[in-house]
């Protein structure tokens, strides 16, 4: 994961699993390792999470300035989507 977006697409696809499935455990334990990537590899930080009818944007810190990068949602919720659609096959297990 060398570029700030791939980073930044990752961290977020799995962000929005665990806001609609706080007790995903392996989701949880993913976003917090996507998080620390962009934290301690890419030196953000103040990451903010916005969305419209149409994008995701990320607003960040990246070496002293503001930037932000968008996403479409429909490229954003698709790991959502799936679990969605089918969650025998994302069943939670305890750890």
């Amino acid at each position: 994961m060398n570029s700030v977006q791939d980073a930044i697409y990752n961290w977020l696809t799995i962000k929005i699993v665990i806001d609609a499935r706080p007790e995903d455990t392996a989701a949880v334990e993913t976003e917090k390792m996507f998080y620390d990537i962009l934290l301690e590899k890419h030196m953000l930080s103040n990451i903010e999470v916005s969305k419209d009818e149409d994008m995701y944007y990320v607003h960040f810190d990246e070496q002293g300035e503001r930037k932000k990068q968008r996403f479409p949602r429909e490229l954003i919720e698709i790991m959502l989507n799936q679990i969605n659609q089918q969650p025998e096959k994302y069943r939670n297990y305890p750890q």
